[in-house]
């Protein structure tokens, strides 16, 4: 496994799919921190400066769900890249902050994979 620059913060309510994002993270060869939900991953973020990539569920509980986490993230922190997902909801460019990527759940997790390398690779 190549060990590549970059956190990435995997923000899913659900355990055993946030856990399966992790392993997909740290295979690709990034650091992976993880939080069930926005209020979470916002303290996260709030501490850590060295999250590079943001990799957040749509549909989750609590103060907002991973869209408006998305939207929020891109306005307080700009450089941090942005992936979405979703198993209810298909969401094109014009739904997604700038810059951000959108897959439907179930996703390929080469593809996951691919968008992260590339992506942190800027």
């Amino acid at each position: 496994m190549t060990k590549r620059d970059g956190v990435v913060l995997i923000v899913e309510d659900e355990a055993l799919i946030r856990m399966g994002a992790v392993e997909l993270v740290k295979s690709a060869g990034f650091e992976a921190l993880e939080a069930r939900d926005a209020d979470e991953a916002i303290r996260l973020l709030e501490v850590r400066t060295d999250i590079r990539l943001v990799f957040t569920d749509v549909d989750m509980p609590g103060t907002m769900d991973g869209l408006k986490l998305s939207r929020y993230i891109r306005e307080r922190w700009p450089p941090v890249k942005l992936i979405v997902a979703s198993g209810k909801a298909i969401l094109d460019q014009s739904h997604l902050p700038e810059g951000a990527r959108f897959f439907p759940k179930p996703y390929l997790e080469h593809s996951i994979a691919h968008a992260i390398i590339h992506m942190l690779a800027d």
